[in-house]
C-alpha cells in the first residue's frame, strides 16, 4: 500500500530572500549550518547548476555513535532562481557515490534516494518562508522509516543553525 503522507519541514527566518537563497546555495554559506546541533560541516562541494552535484559531509559530536563523517549527495534537477530548488539526495561515500540509508545504520525500509523541493517565499516585512519538501514514499513502511529516522528533529536544530548564521 502506497503512503499518501508527504513529510514538509517549514520554517520562516527573519532575513530576506536573497540571504537565505545565498545561505542554501553557497558552499562557504552552507558550512557554516549544515548538520544538527554539535555538528560539523567539514566539506561542502556545490556544482549549483542544472545537471550540476553536490557533495556533503557532516561530523557529529566527539566520543558520540556521530563521530565520523557522513556523506550525501545529489544532482540539482531544477533551479528557479531566488524560488526554488529541486535536487536528488541520497547517502553516499565521500566521492559522491551511492551508499544504502542502511550502511549508515538507518532501516532497510529508508528510501535509497529522494528528490526534495527547497521553495524560498518572500513575506512582508523582509521575511522568508523557507519549505523543505520530501516526496510522498511509495510505501506506509518507507513513510515510517522516515519519520523514525530523526530527519525532522535534525533538520530542525540544522534550520536553528542556518537562522543564526543570517544574523
Amino acid at each position: 500500500m502506497a503512503s499518501d503522507k508527504q513529510i514538509i519541514i517549514e520554517r520562516v527566518f527573519e532575513a530576506p530572500r536573497e540571504r537565505v537563497w545565498k545561505a542554501w546555495t553557497e558552499a562557504d554559506e552552507v558550512k557554516k549550518w549544515w548538520g544538527p546541533a554539535g555538528f560539523t560541516a567539514p566539506h561542502v562541494e556545490i556544482d549549483f547548476k542544472v545537471g550540476g552535484k553536490y557533495l556533503y559531509a557532516m561530523h557529529g559530536p566527539a566520543g558520540t555513535e556521530f563521530d565520523r563523517d557522513l556523506w550525501s549527495a545529489g544532482e540539482y534537477k531544477e533551479i528557479v532562481p531566488l524560488e526554488k530548488i529541486v535536487v536528488s539526495d541520497y547517502f553516499s561515500d565521500e566521492h559522491g557515490n551511492k551508499m544504502n540509508p542502511s550502511e549508515h545504520g538507518l532501516s532497510t525500509d529508508m528510501p535509497a534516494e529522494m528528490d526534495v523541493t527547497v521553495k524560498f517565499e518572500e513575506l512582508d516585512g523582509g521575511n522568508t518562508k523557507l519549505s523543505i519538501i520530501y516526496p510522498v514514499p511509495q510505501t506506509e513502511a518507507q513513510y515510517q522509516a522516515m519519520k523514525n529516522s530523526g530527519m525532522e528533529q535534525g533538520w530542525g536544530t540544522s534550520l536553528d543553525k542556518l537562522a543564526d548564521s543570517l544574523k
